[in-house]
């Protein structure tokens, strides 16, 4: 595998974030982290989950995984992440490398590299109930990047304001709609200054009203030029915002290529299928 082109590593240092809380090299779609896959396959005892799944998404660009629930969507993400370990294959974030031994061995520098290049935001928004939105998104900096808690505060108010909580930074999650919950996930996922964005069925709990607060975010991040991965149902959001589309099913990539051809021409019987079930 060719090794992609020299990539600006992630930082930690609460300097990195302008006064409008934006990271200053986002303005450009070379910010982004170049993410690789290539022969990854992934089994639960004896049942495969991810087959030899191969792909690249190019910097700064925003790709939909659809496909049908247990096609291996989630857990494609969650090996990206080193969440998940994996059997066999190579994930490659911008310089940083993944092997199967790497995610067995949870501590390997590599996935901790990964950890920080990759934020990660989930379906069901893992906030600690007991701080309030603005501590959980200084969590990680301080924790593990050792920030200052002074700096880690000034900049998880303008990482709060970014995602238009700002007057919200006070509340605990149980005062927050589960919109206001998922913007204040993506906030802390943001904290830690990461180049590409894992975002797992992030709007499937929310009303429509709420889906449109948290996917407004999404499209603000990706016309800055971040790297966004995104399991989603929302066939809309990825005609309108996707760069492109892949479909996972039976842990196997069925279809790849731009929404107007996978959502509007599918090629495949179990594309149109579930389509068919998710547009009827």
């Amino acid at each position: 595998m060719s090794a992609p082109a020299p990539v600006r590593p992630p930082a930690a240092n609460a300097a990195t974030i302008s006064a409008n809380g934006k990271a200053p090299a986002a303005a450009g779609k070379s910010a982004g982290m170049p993410i690789s896959v290539r022969g990854l396959s992934k089994r639960f005892g004896e049942r495969t989950i991810l087959n030899d799944v191969s792909l690249d998404v190019t910097p700064g660009e925003t790709v939909a995984l659809i496909g049908p629930s247990g096609g291996g969507k989630s857990t494609l993400l969650r090996c990206l992440n080193g969440l998940n370990t994996f059997e066999a294959g190579e994930i490659q974030v911008g310089q940083h490398n993944l092997t199967p031994g790497d995610t067995h061995n949870g501590k390997s520098a590599a996935l901790q590299q990964v950890r920080r290049s990759l934020g990660m935001v989930f379906q069901d928004f893992q906030l600690f109930p007991h701080m309030t939105a603005l501590e959980n998104v200084m969590e990680a900096p301080v924790r593990v990047a050792n920030v200052d808690s002074t700096a880690a505060a000034e900049r998880g108010r303008k990482l709060l304001d970014r995602v238009g909580l700002g007057e919200r930074a006070d509340f605990y999650p149980r005062q927050l709609s589960g919109g206001q919950k998922q913007r204040v996930a993506i906030a802390r996922a943001l904290a830690m200054d990461p180049q590409g964005l894992l975002c797992d069925e992030i709007t499937s709990a929310l009303d429509p009203e709420l889906k449109c607060e948290v996917l407004e975010v999404l499209e603000d991040l990706r016309r800055e030029g971040m790297t966004i991965l995104m399991v989603t149902h929302e066939i809309g959001f990825a005609r309108r915002a996707a760069d492109r589309v892949v479909v996972l099913a039976d842990g196997k990539i069925i279809e790849n290529g731009p929404p107007s051809q996978v959502i509007d021409a599918p090629t495949t019987d179990r594309t149109r299928q579930f389509l068919s079930r998710v547009l009827g």
